[in-house]
């Protein structure tokens, strides 16, 4: 299980942001993963994508990475920012936008 965790942890640490979802951002295959999309597509952020059905060792490997039972999961400079619910919520506070402004990452929105 260790090569998963080193691609993971690559793919965390070399992307600005990056989800772990169920399914791919031009068509994601849950519910959850879907609003997450909607939500950084809204905000202008690009991002990776890495569907986990693909991948049953993705799967549970992202789990176990992030000490985090469920997906979507969306990381950011390499930190575990949430799932589904936390995103959402932070999205609406304007909190998410503000981490993104924080830590560098262009954005729709953001003041020049």
């Amino acid at each position: 299980m260790s090569g998963i965790n080193d691609f993971i942890d690559n793919e965390v640490k070399s992307n600005d942001v990056v989800v772990f979802m169920k399914g791919t951002p031009d068509f994601p295959q849950c519910g959850f993963s879907g609003r997450v999309v909607q939500i950084l597509d809204y905000v202008g952020v690009n991002y990776k994508g890495h569907n986990v059905l693909a991948d049953a060792d993705l799967r549970q490997g992202i789990k176990d990475y992030s000490n985090w039972p469920t997906i979507p999961q969306l990381y950011v400079k390499g930190e575990f920012v949430g799932g589904c619910d936390i995103i959402t919520e932070m999205f609406q506070a304007g909190e998410l936008q503000q981490l993104f402004t924080d830590s560098g990452i262009p954005h729709k929105g953001q003041a020049a």
